[in-house]
Protein backbone atom coordinates (compact mmCIF):
# COMPACT_ATOMS: atom_id res chain seq x y z
CA UNK A 1 0.00 0.00 0.00
CA UNK A 2 1.11 3.23 -1.05
CA UNK A 3 1.83 5.70 1.84
CA UNK A 4 1.83 10.05 1.93
CA UNK A 5 3.15 12.20 4.42
CA UNK A 6 1.15 15.60 4.56
CA UNK A 7 2.57 18.25 6.70
CA UNK A 8 1.00 20.67 7.73
CA UNK A 9 -2.68 20.71 9.24
CA UNK A 10 -4.35 23.18 7.35
CA UNK A 11 -7.52 23.18 5.51
CA UNK A 12 -5.11 22.77 2.13
CA UNK A 13 -3.30 19.87 4.13
CA UNK A 14 -6.32 17.82 5.57
CA UNK A 15 -8.40 18.03 2.42
CA UNK A 16 -5.59 16.75 0.60
CA UNK A 17 -5.08 14.06 2.98
CA UNK A 18 -8.63 12.91 3.20
CA UNK A 19 -8.55 12.76 -0.91
CA UNK A 20 -5.49 10.44 -0.43
CA UNK A 21 -7.16 8.45 2.44
CA UNK A 22 -10.12 7.74 -0.01
CA UNK A 23 -7.61 6.78 -2.87
CA UNK A 24 -6.49 3.60 -0.42
CA UNK A 25 -3.32 5.38 0.86
CA UNK A 26 -1.96 5.31 4.12
CA UNK A 27 -1.75 8.85 5.00
CA UNK A 28 0.57 10.26 8.22
CA UNK A 29 -0.30 14.15 8.81
CA UNK A 30 2.21 16.13 10.25
CA UNK A 31 1.41 19.30 12.45
CA UNK A 32 4.03 21.50 14.43
CA UNK A 33 1.74 23.16 16.90
CA UNK A 34 -0.59 21.20 19.84
CA UNK A 35 -3.22 20.88 17.56
CA UNK A 36 -4.76 21.17 13.64
CA UNK A 37 -7.21 23.70 11.74
CA UNK A 38 -5.88 26.86 14.41
CA UNK A 39 -6.45 29.32 12.03
CA UNK A 40 -9.52 28.18 10.59
CA UNK A 41 -11.10 27.39 13.88
CA UNK A 42 -10.04 31.24 14.61
CA UNK A 43 -11.35 32.60 11.29
CA UNK A 44 -14.38 30.89 12.23
CA UNK A 45 -15.33 32.56 15.24
CA UNK A 46 -16.58 36.06 13.87
CA UNK A 47 -18.61 33.51 10.69
CA UNK A 48 -16.74 31.04 8.68
CA UNK A 49 -16.73 32.95 5.35
CA UNK A 50 -15.91 29.56 3.25
CA UNK A 51 -16.00 30.67 -0.26
CA UNK A 52 -18.39 33.19 -2.41
CA UNK A 53 -21.07 32.43 -4.82
CA UNK A 54 -19.92 34.43 -7.54
CA UNK A 55 -19.74 32.74 -10.95
CA UNK A 56 -16.39 31.13 -11.67
CA UNK A 57 -15.26 33.47 -14.68
CA UNK A 58 -15.94 36.60 -12.05
CA UNK A 59 -13.90 34.64 -9.08
CA UNK A 60 -10.72 33.71 -11.16
CA UNK A 61 -10.13 37.97 -11.19
CA UNK A 62 -9.47 37.74 -7.63
CA UNK A 63 -6.93 35.83 -8.05
CA UNK A 64 -5.11 38.28 -10.40
CA UNK A 65 -2.09 37.15 -12.28
CA UNK A 66 -2.26 33.70 -10.55
CA UNK A 67 -5.57 33.24 -12.03
CA UNK A 68 -4.55 31.10 -15.04
CA UNK A 69 -2.62 28.74 -13.17
CA UNK A 70 -5.82 28.55 -10.35
CA UNK A 71 -8.44 28.15 -12.89
CA UNK A 72 -7.81 24.56 -13.77
CA UNK A 73 -8.16 23.69 -9.95
CA UNK A 74 -11.14 26.22 -8.90
CA UNK A 75 -12.51 24.45 -11.69
CA UNK A 76 -11.99 21.01 -10.50
CA UNK A 77 -12.78 21.76 -6.81
CA UNK A 78 -15.28 24.72 -7.13
CA UNK A 79 -17.74 26.65 -4.62
CA UNK A 80 -20.73 23.97 -5.59
CA UNK A 81 -18.07 21.17 -4.62
CA UNK A 82 -17.12 22.50 -1.31
CA UNK A 83 -20.26 23.42 -0.32
CA UNK A 84 -21.20 19.81 -1.12
CA UNK A 85 -18.86 18.21 1.03
CA UNK A 86 -19.70 20.68 3.53
CA UNK A 87 -23.07 19.42 3.71
CA UNK A 88 -21.78 15.43 3.38
CA UNK A 89 -19.88 16.19 7.07
CA UNK A 90 -23.42 17.80 7.94
CA UNK A 91 -22.94 21.36 7.65
CA UNK A 92 -24.98 22.84 5.55
CA UNK A 93 -24.39 26.12 3.96
CA UNK A 94 -26.06 29.43 2.83
CA UNK A 95 -25.46 32.20 0.79
CA UNK A 96 -25.20 35.55 2.96
CA UNK A 97 -26.50 38.93 1.40
CA UNK A 98 -22.96 40.09 -0.30
CA UNK A 99 -22.82 36.52 -2.07
CA UNK A 100 -20.65 35.02 0.47
CA UNK A 101 -20.87 31.48 1.71
CA UNK A 102 -21.15 30.60 5.45
CA UNK A 103 -22.21 27.31 6.97
CA UNK A 104 -25.35 27.72 8.74
CA UNK A 105 -23.92 27.36 12.42
CA UNK A 106 -21.95 30.50 11.42
CA UNK A 107 -18.94 28.64 12.73
CA UNK A 108 -16.12 26.75 12.31
CA UNK A 109 -16.17 23.90 15.26
CA UNK A 110 -19.12 21.82 14.22
CA UNK A 111 -17.32 21.58 11.04
CA UNK A 112 -13.62 20.80 12.07
CA UNK A 113 -15.08 18.43 14.82
CA UNK A 114 -17.09 16.19 11.77
CA UNK A 115 -13.98 16.74 9.62
CA UNK A 116 -11.51 15.27 12.12
CA UNK A 117 -14.50 12.04 12.52
CA UNK A 118 -14.03 11.41 8.56
CA UNK A 119 -10.21 11.48 8.53
CA UNK A 120 -10.13 9.23 11.38
CA UNK A 121 -12.71 6.73 9.92
CA UNK A 122 -10.37 6.62 6.95
CA UNK A 123 -7.64 5.94 8.91
CA UNK A 124 -5.15 9.51 8.37
CA UNK A 125 -2.73 9.45 11.44
CA UNK A 126 -2.50 12.94 12.90
CA UNK A 127 0.81 13.58 14.52
CA UNK A 128 0.95 17.03 16.49
CA UNK A 129 4.39 18.98 17.63
CA UNK A 130 6.26 17.88 14.99
CA UNK A 131 8.35 20.71 12.88
CA UNK A 132 9.30 19.73 9.72
CA UNK A 133 12.87 20.83 9.50
CA UNK A 134 13.98 19.21 5.88
CA UNK A 135 15.15 17.18 3.68
CA UNK A 136 17.65 13.97 4.26
CA UNK A 137 20.03 13.34 1.63
CA UNK A 138 17.36 11.00 0.85
CA UNK A 139 14.63 13.09 -1.37
CA UNK A 140 11.74 10.18 0.08
CA UNK A 141 12.76 11.07 4.03
CA UNK A 142 11.64 14.25 5.56
CA UNK A 143 13.26 15.14 9.28
CA UNK A 144 10.89 16.46 12.33
CA UNK A 145 12.00 17.46 15.40
CA UNK A 146 9.74 16.27 18.63
CA UNK A 147 8.53 18.44 21.45
CA UNK A 148 11.67 16.39 23.49
CA UNK A 149 14.15 17.53 20.53
CA UNK A 150 14.51 13.86 19.32
CA UNK A 151 14.29 13.98 15.43
CA UNK A 152 12.52 11.59 13.42
CA UNK A 153 13.43 10.62 9.86
CA UNK A 154 9.76 9.18 8.26
CA UNK A 155 9.81 8.13 4.68
CA UNK A 156 6.93 8.23 2.05
CA UNK A 157 5.98 7.61 -1.26
CA UNK A 158 4.83 11.06 -1.81
CA UNK A 159 4.35 14.44 0.49
CA UNK A 160 2.46 16.84 -0.11
CA UNK A 161 3.40 20.29 2.11
CA UNK A 162 0.52 22.98 2.77
CA UNK A 163 2.73 24.77 5.38
CA UNK A 164 0.87 28.15 4.89
CA UNK A 165 2.41 31.65 4.79
CA UNK A 166 3.87 33.47 8.12
CA UNK A 167 0.79 35.82 8.35
CA UNK A 168 -0.47 33.22 11.69
CA UNK A 169 3.00 32.62 13.33
CA UNK A 170 1.21 31.66 17.00
CA UNK A 171 -0.82 29.46 15.31
CA UNK A 172 1.35 27.75 12.79
CA UNK A 173 1.89 29.94 9.70
CA UNK A 174 5.18 31.10 10.57
CA UNK A 175 7.00 30.87 7.26
CA UNK A 176 9.54 28.49 8.87
CA UNK A 177 9.78 26.38 5.61
CA UNK A 178 11.35 29.06 3.64
CA UNK A 179 14.88 28.49 3.87
CA UNK A 180 14.71 24.68 3.57
CA UNK A 181 13.24 24.78 0.19
CA UNK A 182 15.38 27.37 -1.06
CA UNK A 183 18.20 24.89 -0.01
CA UNK A 184 16.69 22.70 -2.17
CA UNK A 185 17.08 25.35 -5.07
CA UNK A 186 13.59 26.07 -5.31
CA UNK A 187 12.98 29.57 -5.89
CA UNK A 188 10.24 31.26 -2.86
CA UNK A 189 8.93 34.41 -3.62
CA UNK A 190 9.66 36.40 -0.55
CA UNK A 191 6.67 36.61 1.81
CA UNK A 192 5.14 40.09 1.83
CA UNK A 193 2.24 40.85 3.96
CA UNK A 194 -1.61 40.78 2.54
CA UNK A 195 -4.90 41.61 3.32
CA UNK A 196 -3.39 43.61 5.86
CA UNK A 197 -4.02 47.28 6.97
CA UNK A 198 -1.55 50.29 6.11
CA UNK A 199 0.29 53.17 8.15
CA UNK A 200 -0.49 56.67 7.89
CA UNK A 201 0.89 59.69 9.07
CA UNK A 202 -2.42 60.86 11.18
CA UNK A 203 -2.60 63.89 13.02
CA UNK A 204 -3.00 62.79 17.17
CA UNK A 205 -6.12 64.87 17.22
CA UNK A 206 -7.49 62.86 14.43
CA UNK A 207 -6.09 59.67 14.95
CA UNK A 208 -7.66 60.06 18.97
CA UNK A 209 -11.08 60.85 17.52
CA UNK A 210 -11.39 58.42 15.27
CA UNK A 211 -9.33 55.47 15.63
CA UNK A 212 -12.03 52.75 15.28
CA UNK A 213 -14.47 54.47 12.90
CA UNK A 214 -15.47 52.97 9.87
CA UNK A 215 -15.85 55.12 6.56
CA UNK A 216 -19.00 53.91 5.16
CA UNK A 217 -19.31 52.65 1.51
CA UNK A 218 -16.50 54.35 -0.03
CA UNK A 219 -13.93 53.59 -3.42
CA UNK A 220 -10.63 53.15 -2.59
CA UNK A 221 -7.38 53.13 -5.24
CA UNK A 222 -3.83 53.65 -5.62
CA UNK A 223 -2.84 56.93 -7.54
CA UNK A 224 -1.53 56.34 -11.00
CA UNK A 225 -2.62 52.62 -11.14
CA UNK A 226 -6.18 52.80 -12.72
CA UNK A 227 -8.70 50.04 -13.01
CA UNK A 228 -8.48 48.52 -9.25
CA UNK A 229 -10.55 49.92 -6.92
CA UNK A 230 -11.78 48.45 -3.50
CA UNK A 231 -15.41 48.84 -2.46
CA UNK A 232 -16.89 48.71 0.64
CA UNK A 233 -16.61 49.38 4.50
CA UNK A 234 -13.22 50.73 5.51
CA UNK A 235 -11.86 51.58 8.72
CA UNK A 236 -9.75 54.37 10.59
CA UNK A 237 -6.98 52.82 12.72
CA UNK A 238 -4.42 54.61 14.80
CA UNK A 239 -2.10 53.66 12.58
CA UNK A 240 -3.68 54.47 9.19
CA UNK A 241 -6.77 52.60 7.18
CA UNK A 242 -7.28 48.60 6.85
CA UNK A 243 -10.95 46.67 5.57
CA UNK A 244 -12.15 45.07 2.61
CA UNK A 245 -11.52 48.30 0.71
CA UNK A 246 -7.51 48.17 1.56
CA UNK A 247 -7.21 44.46 1.72
CA UNK A 248 -8.46 44.39 -2.08
CA UNK A 249 -5.60 46.12 -3.34
CA UNK A 250 -3.01 45.08 -1.98
CA UNK A 251 -0.80 44.42 -4.73
CA UNK A 252 -1.29 47.55 -5.99
CA UNK A 253 0.00 49.18 -3.08
CA UNK A 254 3.13 46.93 -2.11
CA UNK A 255 4.18 47.77 -5.80
CA UNK A 256 3.97 51.69 -5.50
CA UNK A 257 5.75 50.98 -1.85
CA UNK A 258 8.72 49.85 -3.93
CA UNK A 259 8.61 52.26 -6.31
CA UNK A 260 10.22 55.89 -6.49
CA UNK A 261 7.59 58.10 -5.27
CA UNK A 262 5.45 57.79 -2.41
CA UNK A 263 2.19 55.70 -2.51
CA UNK A 264 -1.04 57.43 -2.15
CA UNK A 265 -4.62 56.26 -1.55
CA UNK A 266 -7.19 58.55 -3.00
CA UNK A 267 -10.35 57.35 -1.12
CA UNK A 268 -13.57 58.17 -2.75
CA UNK A 269 -16.01 59.63 -0.41
CA UNK A 270 -19.13 59.34 -2.63
CA UNK A 271 -18.37 56.61 -5.04
CA UNK A 272 -21.73 56.86 -6.66
CA UNK A 273 -22.13 60.52 -7.20
CA UNK A 274 -19.88 62.29 -10.09
CA UNK A 275 -18.05 65.57 -9.51
CA UNK A 276 -20.38 67.46 -11.03
CA UNK A 277 -23.37 65.94 -9.18
CA UNK A 278 -21.60 66.92 -5.89
CA UNK A 279 -20.71 70.03 -7.09
CA UNK A 280 -24.31 71.10 -8.00
CA UNK A 281 -25.60 70.28 -4.60
CA UNK A 282 -22.10 72.07 -2.38
CA UNK A 283 -23.16 75.14 -4.87
CA UNK A 284 -26.65 75.34 -2.55
CA UNK A 285 -24.61 76.11 0.69
CA UNK A 286 -26.41 78.59 2.95
CA UNK A 287 -24.85 81.74 4.30
CA UNK A 288 -24.83 80.47 7.90
CA UNK A 289 -23.56 76.94 7.32
CA UNK A 290 -20.24 75.85 8.80
CA UNK A 291 -18.25 73.89 7.35
CA UNK A 292 -19.35 70.19 9.04
CA UNK A 293 -23.05 71.46 8.75
CA UNK A 294 -22.53 72.01 4.51
CA UNK A 295 -20.64 68.70 3.97
CA UNK A 296 -23.61 67.33 6.10
CA UNK A 297 -26.79 68.69 4.71
CA UNK A 298 -25.63 68.97 1.11
CA UNK A 299 -23.73 65.63 0.34
CA UNK A 300 -24.26 63.64 3.40
CA UNK A 301 -20.72 63.37 4.88
CA UNK A 302 -20.36 62.12 8.34
CA UNK A 303 -17.80 63.53 10.88
CA UNK A 304 -15.20 61.27 9.91
CA UNK A 305 -15.11 62.20 6.39
CA UNK A 306 -15.23 65.52 7.10
CA UNK A 307 -12.35 65.28 9.13
CA UNK A 308 -10.67 63.21 6.81
CA UNK A 309 -10.83 65.95 4.33
CA UNK A 310 -9.65 68.49 6.93
CA UNK A 311 -6.81 65.77 7.24
CA UNK A 312 -5.85 65.51 4.06
CA UNK A 313 -6.35 70.20 3.21
CA UNK A 314 -4.12 70.46 6.21
CA UNK A 315 -6.61 71.37 8.33
CA UNK A 316 -8.60 74.23 6.19
CA UNK A 317 -11.05 72.95 3.26
CA UNK A 318 -11.56 74.24 0.27
CA UNK A 319 -14.55 76.81 0.03
CA UNK A 320 -15.24 76.34 -3.48
CA UNK A 321 -17.72 73.83 -4.21
CA UNK A 322 -15.93 72.32 -7.19
CA UNK A 323 -12.86 71.97 -5.45
CA UNK A 324 -14.46 70.66 -2.63
CA UNK A 325 -16.18 68.22 -5.03
CA UNK A 326 -12.80 67.15 -6.35
CA UNK A 327 -11.33 66.34 -2.64
CA UNK A 328 -14.15 64.24 -1.72
CA UNK A 329 -13.85 62.01 -4.52
CA UNK A 330 -10.33 61.07 -4.12
CA UNK A 331 -8.99 62.33 -0.81
CA UNK A 332 -5.49 61.71 -1.29
CA UNK A 333 -4.00 59.44 1.96
CA UNK A 334 0.23 58.64 1.80
CA UNK A 335 0.75 55.32 3.17
CA UNK A 336 4.22 54.85 4.77
CA UNK A 337 4.20 51.20 4.77
CA UNK A 338 1.79 48.25 5.61
CA UNK A 339 1.08 46.65 8.99
CA UNK A 340 3.71 44.36 9.83
CA UNK A 341 2.94 40.49 8.41
CA UNK A 342 2.02 39.14 11.98
CA UNK A 343 -0.92 41.48 11.57
CA UNK A 344 -1.90 40.46 8.36
CA UNK A 345 -5.02 37.99 7.27
CA UNK A 346 -2.75 36.17 4.47
CA UNK A 347 0.06 36.73 2.89
CA UNK A 348 1.41 37.04 -0.76
CA UNK A 349 4.91 35.16 -2.07
CA UNK A 350 5.65 31.59 -1.98
CA UNK A 351 6.83 29.13 -4.12
CA UNK A 352 6.78 30.03 -7.71
CA UNK A 353 4.81 28.72 -10.21
CA UNK A 354 7.29 28.25 -12.29
CA UNK A 355 8.16 25.34 -9.60
CA UNK A 356 5.56 23.41 -10.13
CA UNK A 357 4.03 21.62 -12.50
CA UNK A 358 -0.04 21.67 -13.19
CA UNK A 359 -0.51 18.75 -10.85
CA UNK A 360 1.91 21.00 -8.08
CA UNK A 361 4.50 18.95 -8.03
CA UNK A 362 8.14 20.42 -7.25
CA UNK A 363 10.46 19.59 -10.67
CA UNK A 364 13.67 20.00 -8.56
CA UNK A 365 11.68 17.13 -6.08
CA UNK A 366 9.81 14.25 -8.06
CA UNK A 367 6.93 13.05 -5.33
CA UNK A 368 6.76 16.31 -3.45
CA UNK A 369 3.88 18.49 -4.10
CA UNK A 370 2.73 22.31 -2.86
CA UNK A 371 -0.63 23.37 -1.59
CA UNK A 372 -2.47 26.34 0.27
CA UNK A 373 -0.53 29.58 0.72
CA UNK A 374 3.10 28.23 0.26
CA UNK A 375 2.24 28.72 -3.30
CA UNK A 376 2.68 32.29 -4.87
CA UNK A 377 -0.58 33.42 -5.22
CA UNK A 378 -3.24 35.78 -2.99
CA UNK A 379 -6.65 36.98 -3.36
CA UNK A 380 -9.28 39.40 -0.95
CA UNK A 381 -11.03 38.38 1.65
CA UNK A 382 -14.58 37.00 0.84
CA UNK A 383 -14.11 33.27 0.78
CA UNK A 384 -11.38 33.44 -2.09
CA UNK A 385 -8.78 32.30 0.34
CA UNK A 386 -10.66 29.24 1.94
CA UNK A 387 -11.44 28.02 -1.75
CA UNK A 388 -8.00 28.11 -2.70
CA UNK A 389 -6.65 26.71 -0.14
CA UNK A 390 -8.71 23.47 -0.66
CA UNK A 391 -8.84 23.75 -4.22
CA UNK A 392 -4.77 23.31 -4.21
CA UNK A 393 -4.97 20.87 -1.60
CA UNK A 394 -7.74 18.81 -3.94
CA UNK A 395 -5.24 19.18 -6.54
CA UNK A 396 -1.88 18.42 -4.99
CA UNK A 397 -3.50 14.92 -3.70
CA UNK A 398 -4.91 14.35 -6.63
CA UNK A 399 -1.41 15.02 -8.56
CA UNK A 400 0.02 13.06 -6.19
CA UNK A 401 -2.16 9.66 -6.97
CA UNK A 402 -1.19 10.56 -10.41
CA UNK A 403 2.13 9.91 -9.47
CA UNK A 404 1.94 7.08 -7.44
CA UNK A 405 0.00 5.50 -10.66
CA UNK A 406 2.39 6.21 -12.66
CA UNK A 407 5.70 7.85 -11.25
CA UNK A 408 7.55 7.64 -14.60
CA UNK A 409 5.30 10.30 -16.27
CA UNK A 410 6.76 12.66 -13.65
Amino acid sequence: MSTASVIGGGPAGLIAAEELARAGVTVTVYEHTNAVCRKFLLAGRGGLNLTHSEPLARMLTRYGTSADRLAPMLTAFDAAALRDWCAGLGQETFVGSSGRVFPVAFRATPLVRAWLGRLDALGVRIETRRRWTGWTDQPDELRFAGPDGVETTPRSDVAVFALGGASWPRLGSDGGWVDAFRGQEVRVTPLRAANVGVEASWSEVFADRFAGTPLKNVAVSVRGQHGIVGRGDAMITRHGIEGGPVYAIGAPIRHALDGPTPCVLEVDLRPDLSVAHLTDRLARRRPKDSASTWLRRTVGLDPVGAALLREASGGALPQDPAATATLIKAVPVTVTTTRPIDRAISTAGGVAWSEVDDALMLHAQPGTFVAGEMLDWEAPTGGYLLQASFSTGVAAARGALAWLAHPDAG
